[in-house]
Parts: C-alpha cells; structure tokens; sequence
C-alpha cells in the first residue's frame, strides 16, 4: 500500500550518546540525541538499540531534517521490555542508531501543489511532527486520533487551525469519537494527498473511508506501526 516515491538513503549504524529524555505525558517521552552527521528524510525511521541489550525497536523520526538533535516519540508498553528501558535511561548512556529506512516520505512533485492531509493514531503522530516542522510553509491539516486529549503531544508545534484532535475518552478535544467517525463526517478537496500513520485498525478502516470519499489508493500513503 505504500507508493514508492523516493530512493532510501544509505544504510548506516551510529553510536549515540543520550542527551535528554522529555517526559511528554506519565507514559510517552522523547529521546533526545545529538544528531552529528545523521541524514534522514522526513517521514523515515530508525531501529533503536540499548548498547549491551539484545533487542532493538523501530521509531519513525521525530524531528526535523535540520534540527540539531535526533529525535523518537516513544510511548511506554505496559509491561513491555524495551520502552521502559530507554524511559530509564540518563544522560550520557550509549544507544545504537540503525537507519534510515523507509519510504513514508512527502511525494516531492506534489509537496507544493497539493493539499496534505495527515492522519494518525497515538504515537503515528511521530513522522508527521518531523513533516510540518522540516517543510515550512506546508498546505497540511492534521487529524490526530488519541484516547485523552493531552495526548496530543507538543501541539503548540503545529497551526492549532491545521490541528484536529479526535478524543474517544475525554471532552476536551476538538471532536469527541474515533479519529474514523470524524473523517466520515470530513469533506477534502480533490487535490488533496492523504499520509496514514498508526495502527493497523484505524488504517484499513480509514482507508475504506476515504475510498467511499472518490480518494483512490494512488492518493493514499500508509505506514502501519502494529
């Protein structure tokens, strides 16, 4: 279901340091990381490992291009191995970085024709934050599908008028419901490119939405994260 629409940058392993963990809600965070010579793409992402550890994860890049640090959005597992060991780590501990990958990029032809609409859940928020905060100037609207609505992480990043929360459990967003319920109620101009982030749920039933809107695959980017 993803286009292929720009080559992945060459593979490489980095040694990082940890700079600073920023504790977004009780469970979700950012590791922070001196970027040095790192080349990404916005919309890409890594695998993360704990130097010493097995195991490793993949995280869609939090920041910008040219921003002086490299940056996950992680999101504590509830009895989970790996994310409560990068929540504990300090300043100083060493991680591996494996990356770039991916393809979940902006389609350059149309970055300054069309109309970007980003849709994630939860954490998917990741790749679109790396988005807004590279191309200055964007024609994006964010919808943003959480449980609470102080889980819309960092919004004051965003134009709040481009920013739709979609809350389930709380009244506090700016639509209560399924980010779905509200993208059946959304009307969206022809010219209009769709990026789909976060489960796989919300994925497959937005994108019968949008089907049912006249948007058809060639218009759709998905990347799903479970």
């Amino acid at each position: 279901m993803q286009i292929d629409m720009k080559p992945e940058l060459q593979i490489d392993t980095n040694y990082y340091k940890v700079e600073n963990i920023r504790q977004l809600t009780e469970h979700t965070f950012v590791v922070s990381l001196p970027k040095s010579r790192f080349k990404f793409s916005a919309g890409q992402h890594i695998s993360l490992s704990i130097q010493g550890d097995y195991q490793s994860r993949e995280y869609s890049i939090y920041s910008a291009e040219e921003d002086d640090n490299l940056e996950v959005l992680v999101k504590e597992v509830d009895g989970g191995y790996f994310s409560p060991k990068l929540k504990n780590l300090k300043e100083g501990d060493v991680v591996e970085v494996h990356g770039p990958f991916g393809k979940f990029v902006l389609d350059e032809k149309k970055r300054d024709s069309h109309q970007h609409i980003f849709i994630a859940s939860g954490t998917g928020i990741a790749p679109f934050h790396s988005m807004v905060k590279t191309f200055e100037g964007l024609n994006y609207k964010v919808i943003h599908g959480v449980r609470y609505a102080n889980e819309a992480y960092e919004i004051d990043h965003y134009d709040r008028d481009r920013f739709t929360v979609c809350a389930s459990r709380d009244e506090k967003g700016d639509f209560k419901g399924r980010l779905t319920e509200y993208l059946k109620t959304a009307d969206f101009e022809k010219n209009t490119c769709f990026y789909l982030c976060g489960n796989s749920d919300m994925i497959f039933d937005a994108m019968e939405i949008l089907k049912d809107k006249g948007f058809d695959r060639e218009s759709v980017t998905v990347e799903v994260y479970f």
